[in-house]
């Protein structure tokens, strides 16, 4: 209980901030509706938290949190269930977003269970879902230098699972089309926790470069 107690006693700090206090910010963000300019597809890991890493205020990004921050394929059939896809188009078709960014991370458990297929056995969704990327594992191990260490290795595949969930972005093809079009922009972000370092990927020179 001590755990919910304790967030319980943040919300009426929350509370006293934004509501007491007269801050207009949610009466506005409540009368206005949102209107984010941006979409955060980030992990579900409790220590990556986008608002907090961009100091974001409430209003200022739409968010989609899942294991390993993956986009899944455009797949429009009525087999699965579609929460990711159906937050990309609401984000997208409805809000109007500017901006997609995918956040990866360093210590990403879900890379390190994409990277060891054993390690979801006995899982009912662990592994179906990471093996969304699996062209991202092939790649990682076949380019893996001889005695390579395995922070290495999996440093290389969470910035490259980040590159192949914008890959499958555009799959999308109303995405596709306002990225043609100049109406929306995608962007590859890594955050390094050990450091607090934020890395961009620049295509021009085909690498993560940190932001400064």
């Amino acid at each position: 209980m001590a755990e919910v107690k304790a967030l319980l006693e943040g919300y009426k700090r929350f509370y006293k901030r934004y509501y007491s206090s007269g801050d207009p910010l949610y009466k506005e963000l409540s009368s206005n509706g949102q209107s984010p300019k941006t979409l955060i597809i980030a992990c579900s890991d409790s220590r990556v938290d986008p608002s907090i890493i961009t100091e974001a205020k409430p209003g200022d990004i739409f968010v989609v949190r899942n294991v390993a921050n993956l986009v899944p394929p455009y797949a429009p059939d009525l087999s699965s269930l579609h929460g990711v896809s159906a937050a990309l188009e609401f984000a997208v078709r409805i809000i109007e977003v500017k901006h997609i960014v995918v956040l990866g991370h360093s210590q990403c458990a879900g890379i390190a269970a994409l990277l060891e297929p054993g390690k979801t056995d006995g899982t009912d969704f662990i592994g179906m879902w990471v093996d969304i990327a699996a062209p991202v594992r092939e790649k990682t191990l076949a380019e893996a230098q001889e005695g390579e260490r395995i922070e290495d290795t999996r440093c290389r595949c969470e910035k490259e699972s980040v590159l192949h969930s914008l890959a499958n972005l555009t799959e999308f093809p109303w995405i596709r089309e306002k990225v043609e079009s100049g109406a929306l922009k995608l962007h590859g972000w890594y955050f390094s926790m050990e450091n607090g370092r934020l890395f961009e990927f620049d295509p021009v020179h085909g690498a993560f470069v940190e932001i400064s």
